[in-house]
């Protein structure tokens, strides 16, 4: 998984996949989701920063043993 934020488009691309984009939908007037063969491949926000989506924190759960 690659995260890439472009602060002066205020865009947030989160790439799971290297696989070309086959599709593209929007689901709303800012985010794009991109499928690959496979699945989910990238989703795209557009005004991150100013929606909110930017930036985030990553929480790490652990797996109870």
């Amino acid at each position: 998984m690659k995260i890439t934020y472009h602060e002066a488009d205020d865009i947030l691309l989160i790439e799971f996949s290297t696989l070309p984009i086959v599709r593209d939908e929007s689901v709303n007037w800012n985010i794009n989701v991109g499928y690959t063969v496979e699945g989910l491949g990238e989703l795209t926000i557009l005004e991150a920063r100013q929606c909110g989506f930017y930036p985030f924190e990553i929480e790490r759960v652990q797996a109870a043993a």
